[in-house]
Protein backbone atom coordinates (compact mmCIF):
# COMPACT_ATOMS: atom_id res chain seq x y z
CA UNK A 1 0.00 0.00 0.00
CA UNK A 2 1.42 3.80 -0.62
CA UNK A 3 1.17 5.93 1.93
CA UNK A 4 -2.34 7.70 0.86
CA UNK A 5 -3.84 3.96 0.58
CA UNK A 6 -3.39 3.78 4.57
CA UNK A 7 -4.71 7.01 5.56
CA UNK A 8 -7.19 9.33 4.84
CA UNK A 9 -6.31 12.96 4.24
CA UNK A 10 -7.28 15.13 7.78
CA UNK A 11 -5.20 18.30 9.39
CA UNK A 12 -4.77 19.12 13.28
CA UNK A 13 -7.03 22.69 11.96
CA UNK A 14 -9.88 20.63 10.74
CA UNK A 15 -9.76 17.36 12.81
CA UNK A 16 -12.32 17.77 15.73
CA UNK A 17 -10.18 19.05 19.25
CA UNK A 18 -7.67 17.07 21.07
CA UNK A 19 -7.32 17.62 24.68
CA UNK A 20 -4.49 16.33 26.92
CA UNK A 21 -5.03 15.79 30.46
CA UNK A 22 -4.74 18.15 33.60
CA UNK A 23 -4.91 21.32 31.47
CA UNK A 24 -2.00 20.34 29.52
CA UNK A 25 -1.92 21.81 25.74
CA UNK A 26 1.34 20.54 24.30
CA UNK A 27 3.10 17.19 24.63
CA UNK A 28 6.89 17.40 24.10
CA UNK A 29 8.55 14.24 23.01
CA UNK A 30 12.49 14.38 23.59
CA UNK A 31 14.16 11.42 21.82
CA UNK A 32 17.85 10.33 22.16
CA UNK A 33 19.06 8.64 19.36
CA UNK A 34 21.85 6.13 20.06
CA UNK A 35 23.90 3.65 16.82
CA UNK A 36 25.62 1.37 15.86
CA UNK A 37 28.00 2.03 13.48
CA UNK A 38 29.79 -0.80 11.13
CA UNK A 39 33.34 -0.55 10.05
CA UNK A 40 32.13 -2.77 7.49
CA UNK A 41 30.16 -0.22 5.68
CA UNK A 42 30.12 3.51 4.83
CA UNK A 43 29.61 5.26 7.80
CA UNK A 44 26.54 6.69 8.33
CA UNK A 45 27.08 10.11 8.52
CA UNK A 46 30.56 12.22 7.94
CA UNK A 47 31.81 15.17 10.26
CA UNK A 48 35.16 15.01 8.53
CA UNK A 49 34.66 15.06 4.24
CA UNK A 50 36.06 11.99 2.35
CA UNK A 51 39.18 12.88 1.23
CA UNK A 52 38.75 13.65 -2.86
CA UNK A 53 35.44 12.22 -2.68
CA UNK A 54 35.90 8.87 -1.72
CA UNK A 55 34.70 7.22 1.01
CA UNK A 56 36.81 4.94 2.66
CA UNK A 57 35.94 1.52 4.31
CA UNK A 58 37.44 1.38 7.31
CA UNK A 59 36.49 4.84 7.69
CA UNK A 60 38.18 5.66 11.02
CA UNK A 61 38.16 9.46 11.13
CA UNK A 62 33.88 9.46 11.60
CA UNK A 63 33.81 6.31 13.04
CA UNK A 64 35.81 7.79 16.39
CA UNK A 65 33.39 10.82 15.97
CA UNK A 66 30.44 8.78 16.57
CA UNK A 67 32.34 6.68 19.26
CA UNK A 68 33.06 10.05 21.60
CA UNK A 69 29.13 10.20 21.31
CA UNK A 70 28.97 6.80 22.52
CA UNK A 71 31.95 7.68 25.23
CA UNK A 72 31.20 11.19 26.18
CA UNK A 73 28.30 12.56 24.61
CA UNK A 74 25.57 10.66 26.09
CA UNK A 75 26.47 10.89 29.32
CA UNK A 76 26.47 14.95 29.02
CA UNK A 77 23.05 14.63 27.55
CA UNK A 78 22.09 12.37 30.50
CA UNK A 79 23.25 14.38 33.04
CA UNK A 80 21.22 17.27 31.27
CA UNK A 81 18.05 15.52 31.07
CA UNK A 82 18.52 14.05 35.05
CA UNK A 83 19.09 17.91 35.74
CA UNK A 84 15.89 18.68 34.33
CA UNK A 85 13.56 16.04 35.29
CA UNK A 86 12.72 14.66 32.13
CA UNK A 87 12.54 10.83 30.89
CA UNK A 88 13.17 10.73 27.25
CA UNK A 89 12.95 8.06 24.79
CA UNK A 90 16.16 6.47 23.82
CA UNK A 91 15.80 5.18 20.31
CA UNK A 92 18.18 2.21 19.89
CA UNK A 93 19.82 0.03 17.55
CA UNK A 94 19.94 -2.99 19.31
CA UNK A 95 23.13 -4.15 18.54
CA UNK A 96 24.66 -1.55 21.56
CA UNK A 97 23.17 -3.81 23.86
CA UNK A 98 26.19 -5.93 23.16
CA UNK A 99 28.93 -3.20 21.54
CA UNK A 100 28.11 -0.68 25.06
CA UNK A 101 26.22 -2.28 27.59
CA UNK A 102 26.46 0.18 29.98
CA UNK A 103 25.38 2.87 27.96
CA UNK A 104 21.71 1.09 27.72
CA UNK A 105 21.49 -0.26 30.93
CA UNK A 106 21.84 3.34 32.50
CA UNK A 107 19.40 4.42 30.34
CA UNK A 108 16.84 1.35 31.16
CA UNK A 109 17.87 2.32 34.89
CA UNK A 110 16.64 6.07 34.56
CA UNK A 111 13.25 4.84 33.38
CA UNK A 112 14.05 5.79 29.66
CA UNK A 113 11.59 4.64 27.04
CA UNK A 114 13.29 2.46 24.99
CA UNK A 115 12.20 2.35 21.20
CA UNK A 116 13.58 -0.13 18.72
CA UNK A 117 15.46 1.18 16.33
CA UNK A 118 16.94 -1.72 14.04
CA UNK A 119 20.30 -3.66 14.78
CA UNK A 120 22.18 -1.41 13.30
CA UNK A 121 22.20 1.99 11.64
CA UNK A 122 22.09 1.23 7.87
CA UNK A 123 18.89 1.92 5.75
CA UNK A 124 16.06 -0.04 5.84
CA UNK A 125 16.07 -0.69 2.69
CA UNK A 126 19.34 -2.72 2.06
CA UNK A 127 18.07 -5.11 4.81
CA UNK A 128 17.20 -8.46 3.07
CA UNK A 129 14.93 -9.83 5.45
CA UNK A 130 13.06 -6.93 7.18
CA UNK A 131 10.75 -9.07 9.04
CA UNK A 132 13.87 -11.20 10.79
CA UNK A 133 16.00 -8.24 11.31
CA UNK A 134 12.41 -6.32 13.08
CA UNK A 135 12.09 -9.60 14.99
CA UNK A 136 15.72 -9.73 16.00
CA UNK A 137 16.16 -6.39 17.06
CA UNK A 138 12.50 -6.96 19.46
CA UNK A 139 14.66 -10.26 20.69
CA UNK A 140 17.54 -8.51 21.48
CA UNK A 141 16.29 -5.85 23.57
CA UNK A 142 13.66 -7.60 25.29
CA UNK A 143 16.75 -9.90 26.67
CA UNK A 144 18.83 -7.43 27.79
CA UNK A 145 15.94 -5.14 29.78
CA UNK A 146 13.58 -7.64 30.16
CA UNK A 147 10.70 -5.46 28.22
CA UNK A 148 9.67 -5.47 24.68
CA UNK A 149 9.97 -2.19 22.46
CA UNK A 150 5.87 -1.29 22.32
CA UNK A 151 7.30 1.27 19.35
CA UNK A 152 9.81 1.62 16.40
CA UNK A 153 11.83 4.51 14.32
CA UNK A 154 13.27 3.12 11.33
CA UNK A 155 17.08 4.60 10.70
CA UNK A 156 16.80 7.73 8.77
CA UNK A 157 13.14 6.88 9.28
CA UNK A 158 13.27 4.79 6.08
CA UNK A 159 11.13 2.44 5.32
CA UNK A 160 9.44 0.12 2.31
CA UNK A 161 6.00 -0.33 1.29
CA UNK A 162 5.85 -3.10 3.57
CA UNK A 163 7.41 -2.22 6.67
CA UNK A 164 4.45 -1.44 8.31
CA UNK A 165 3.26 -5.00 7.65
CA UNK A 166 6.25 -6.60 9.03
CA UNK A 167 6.06 -3.84 12.25
CA UNK A 168 2.28 -5.17 12.60
CA UNK A 169 3.30 -8.89 12.40
CA UNK A 170 5.72 -8.33 15.66
CA UNK A 171 3.35 -6.56 17.78
CA UNK A 172 4.50 -3.26 17.37
CA UNK A 173 1.97 -0.86 18.76
CA UNK A 174 3.12 2.46 17.31
CA UNK A 175 6.30 4.30 14.95
CA UNK A 176 7.95 7.33 14.52
CA UNK A 177 8.83 7.67 10.68
CA UNK A 178 6.08 9.90 9.07
CA UNK A 179 6.55 13.35 9.79
CA UNK A 180 3.71 14.48 7.89
CA UNK A 181 1.27 15.95 11.27
CA UNK A 182 1.65 17.46 14.28
CA UNK A 183 -0.74 15.03 16.26
CA UNK A 184 -1.00 11.17 15.57
CA UNK A 185 -2.92 9.42 13.44
CA UNK A 186 -4.37 5.94 12.93
CA UNK A 187 -2.61 3.96 9.73
CA UNK A 188 -3.89 1.22 8.22
CA UNK A 189 -1.94 -2.17 7.39
CA UNK A 190 -3.15 -5.73 6.41
CA UNK A 191 -3.06 -6.77 9.73
CA UNK A 192 -4.83 -4.26 11.58
CA UNK A 193 -3.95 -0.38 12.61
CA UNK A 194 -0.46 0.91 13.80
CA UNK A 195 -0.58 4.47 15.46
CA UNK A 196 1.70 7.11 13.39
CA UNK A 197 3.35 9.59 16.62
CA UNK A 198 4.68 12.28 14.76
CA UNK A 199 8.91 12.76 15.33
CA UNK A 200 10.14 15.36 13.42
CA UNK A 201 13.11 15.82 10.86
CA UNK A 202 13.78 20.18 11.29
CA UNK A 203 13.94 19.82 14.72
CA UNK A 204 16.73 17.35 14.64
CA UNK A 205 20.05 17.75 15.59
CA UNK A 206 21.42 16.19 12.34
CA UNK A 207 19.73 18.40 9.91
CA UNK A 208 20.19 21.69 11.59
CA UNK A 209 23.92 20.83 13.12
CA UNK A 210 25.19 18.06 10.86
CA UNK A 211 23.32 18.80 7.38
CA UNK A 212 22.89 22.05 7.73
CA UNK A 213 26.91 23.07 9.91
CA UNK A 214 25.15 25.63 11.43
CA UNK A 215 26.12 27.45 14.21
CA UNK A 216 26.18 25.50 18.29
CA UNK A 217 22.77 27.22 19.01
CA UNK A 218 20.47 27.26 16.35
CA UNK A 219 19.10 24.22 17.26
CA UNK A 220 17.56 25.88 20.26
CA UNK A 221 16.33 28.93 18.13
CA UNK A 222 14.74 26.59 15.80
CA UNK A 223 13.21 24.72 18.39
CA UNK A 224 11.93 28.03 20.57
CA UNK A 225 10.22 29.21 17.01
CA UNK A 226 8.22 25.98 16.74
CA UNK A 227 7.27 25.81 20.45
CA UNK A 228 6.12 29.37 20.16
CA UNK A 229 3.82 28.68 17.25
CA UNK A 230 3.13 25.13 18.25
CA UNK A 231 2.15 26.68 21.79
CA UNK A 232 -0.34 29.14 20.34
CA UNK A 233 -1.96 26.61 18.02
CA UNK A 234 -2.38 23.90 21.09
CA UNK A 235 -4.51 26.68 22.61
CA UNK A 236 -7.05 25.06 20.34
CA UNK A 237 -6.49 21.54 19.98
CA UNK A 238 -3.44 19.71 21.46
CA UNK A 239 0.01 19.27 19.60
CA UNK A 240 3.04 17.20 19.89
CA UNK A 241 6.44 18.58 18.89
CA UNK A 242 9.29 15.70 18.58
CA UNK A 243 12.63 16.85 19.38
CA UNK A 244 15.32 14.83 17.96
CA UNK A 245 18.94 14.71 19.06
CA UNK A 246 22.34 12.32 18.99
CA UNK A 247 24.65 12.02 21.43
CA UNK A 248 27.78 12.83 19.06
CA UNK A 249 25.93 16.33 18.40
CA UNK A 250 24.29 17.51 21.09
CA UNK A 251 26.40 15.86 23.30
CA UNK A 252 29.59 17.89 22.26
CA UNK A 253 30.81 20.33 24.75
CA UNK A 254 30.22 23.58 22.72
CA UNK A 255 26.27 22.51 22.10
CA UNK A 256 25.08 20.95 25.42
CA UNK A 257 24.59 24.10 27.20
CA UNK A 258 22.41 25.20 24.36
CA UNK A 259 20.30 22.28 25.13
CA UNK A 260 20.02 22.86 28.27
CA UNK A 261 18.87 26.84 27.42
CA UNK A 262 16.07 25.54 24.62
CA UNK A 263 14.67 22.94 27.34
CA UNK A 264 14.79 25.77 30.02
CA UNK A 265 12.72 28.05 27.66
CA UNK A 266 10.27 25.19 27.43
CA UNK A 267 9.96 24.27 30.78
CA UNK A 268 9.11 28.23 31.25
CA UNK A 269 5.74 27.65 29.95
CA UNK A 270 2.60 26.53 31.95
CA UNK A 271 0.47 23.43 30.11
CA UNK A 272 3.50 21.83 28.71
CA UNK A 273 3.89 17.77 29.25
CA UNK A 274 7.23 15.67 28.81
CA UNK A 275 5.64 12.24 27.73
CA UNK A 276 7.56 9.06 25.91
CA UNK A 277 6.28 7.95 22.56
CA UNK A 278 4.19 5.08 24.16
CA UNK A 279 2.55 7.69 26.40
CA UNK A 280 1.34 9.54 23.60
CA UNK A 281 0.47 6.52 22.12
CA UNK A 282 -2.18 5.36 24.77
CA UNK A 283 -3.29 9.21 25.24
CA UNK A 284 -4.52 8.98 21.50
CA UNK A 285 -6.05 6.04 21.25
CA UNK A 286 -7.90 6.83 24.55
CA UNK A 287 -9.08 9.80 22.72
CA UNK A 288 -9.96 8.15 19.66
CA UNK A 289 -11.08 4.69 20.25
CA UNK A 290 -13.56 4.35 17.70
CA UNK A 291 -10.98 5.45 15.34
CA UNK A 292 -9.61 1.76 14.02
CA UNK A 293 -12.44 0.43 12.78
CA UNK A 294 -13.67 3.48 10.82
CA UNK A 295 -10.32 3.57 9.33
CA UNK A 296 -10.40 0.02 8.23
CA UNK A 297 -13.80 0.39 6.79
CA UNK A 298 -13.24 3.76 4.78
CA UNK A 299 -10.07 2.57 3.52
CA UNK A 300 -11.40 -1.30 2.32
CA UNK A 301 -14.31 1.30 0.91
CA UNK A 302 -12.00 3.11 -1.53
CA UNK A 303 -9.82 0.43 -2.54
Amino acid sequence: MLPRDRIPYSSPFTRPPMTLPGGARLAVWSVVNVEEWELSRPMARQASPAPMGVSPVPDMPNWTWHEYGMRVGFWRLKQAFDSLGIRPTLSLNAAVCDTCPPLVKAADEADWEIMAHCMVQMPITQVEDQRGMIAATLDRIERFTGKRPRGWLGPGRSQTLHTLEFLKENGLEWFGDWILDDQPLWVKTKHGPLVSVPYSVELNDITVMVSGQHESDALGKRVRDAFDRLYAESADSARIMAIGVHPYVSGAAHRIRYVEEMYAYINSHPGVVHWNGQQIHDWFVSQTQTQPQALQTRAAHHG
